[in-house]
């Protein structure tokens, strides 16, 4: 089977996995104890509102039978007509929110990946480097007490620091670096074709991605080192080295091409972190992106349009997944071919 083949074979397999993700949330819409009708009218205290509260479901459907609901629900999906708000936002689809919440949670999130993959790879390669030594026992050790310490621990605390004087740095001017603007608060991403723009949005974005990458730097150090000294210990690197084969041709073309392969499910797990953490990281500094729309659709009962960004964060989830297949084939020439007989 060829690359192009073991692709195809690996989005086909990741249909079913879609299809239960999003009949899982219907029921979990449908079937649970809440009801947007009774989110819309609020508390029903007198026949009036019971009267109102019987017309809103007709009116959404919500009184149809369930199997009706359900092959409604479905075709919506299949079609990416999402619906719309009906409590948060009453009347706004839910493609114009995501146009407009969607780009601050990819700021974040782009940063969340870039911060571990730039800072946590490198250190755990240099630590298996080098072996053994104070700096590998310094990384590790920091590894593994970076990977303890809970996003919203770590959120609040370094809001406590960060809103301190200059004086708790040493003078470091880490108030300038913050830019004149608060600590919570959604980024400003309207001037990012612009030097000044990119560099204001990029300092405002850095605490609140700094929290959300920080339990995969920790993976991501720990995981390195230990596939750097594997390879390093492998039959094909002393004969390379026994051939006069530079270090740096050895590193760069064996070791480190190596050592990718069983980086790749960590590097795009940060993705999985993004979905689920997003939601605490954006409502604790405020980021006003979908992960806080989704957090205040689900406290307000708006179950459609809760229900609507499930949908999005599983055709994420289930994106990745392909991603990773894809970066399997590119990294290893193994995968995607299966031994003749």
């Amino acid at each position: 089977m060829n690359r192009l083949g073991y692709l195809l074979r690996r989005i086909l397999m990741s249909i079913p996995v879609l299809w239960l993700g999003t009949t899982a949330t219907f029921l979990i819409i449908r079937v649970g104890p809440l009801s947007p009708a009774a989110a819309i009218v609020g508390p029903v205290n007198s026949a009036q509102a019971q009267e109102q509260l019987e017309r809103i479901k007709q009116q959404l459907g919500l009184t149809d039978p369930i199997s009706v609901q359900y092959v409604e629900y479905m075709t919506d999906l299949i079609t990416f007509d999402l619906g719309q708000s009906w409590v948060v936002y009453p009347g706004q689809s839910t493609i114009s929110l995501l146009a407009q919440f969607g780009p601050r949670t990819i700021w974040l999130g782009l940063w969340a990946v870039l911060i571990p993959i730039f800072v946590g790879i490198p250190l755990g390669i240099y630590a298996g480097l080098n072996a053994n030594s104070a700096e590998d026992y310094a990384a590790s050790v920091g590894g593994i007490v970076w990977r303890a310490m809970p996003n919203f621990w770590l959120a609040v605390i370094l809001l406590a620091l960060l809103s301190r004087t200059d004086s708790l740095f040493l003078g470091a001017g880490w108030e300038s670096f913050l830019v004149e603007t608060e600590l919570v608060g959604a980024p400003d991403l309207s001037n990012l074709g612009t030097v000044d723009g990119f560099v204001t949005a990029t300092k405002q974005i850095l605490p609140a991605a700094f929290v959300l990458g920080s339990a995969s730097m920790g993976n991501e150090l720990r995981l390195s080192r230990t596939a750097v000294l594997e390879i390093i210990t492998e039959d094909f690197v002393d004969m390379a080295k026994a051939t006069g084969v530079p270090d740096h041709r050895i590193i760069g073309k064996h070791v480190l091409r190596n050592a990718m392969i069983p980086l790749i499910p960590i590097v795009t797990s940060e993705a999985y972190l993004l979905v689920g953490g997003s939601v605490l990281v954006e409502v604790v500094f405020g980021i006003n992106g979908i992960g806080t729309l989704f957090y205040e659709a689900m406290t307000s009962g708006d179950l459609p349009l809760a229900g609507s960004l499930m949908f999005v964060f599983i055709l994420i989830t289930v994106s990745i997944n392909i991603a990773q297949d894809l970066l399997y084939t590119v990294i290893d020439p193994r995968i995607g071919y299966e031994e003749r007989r």
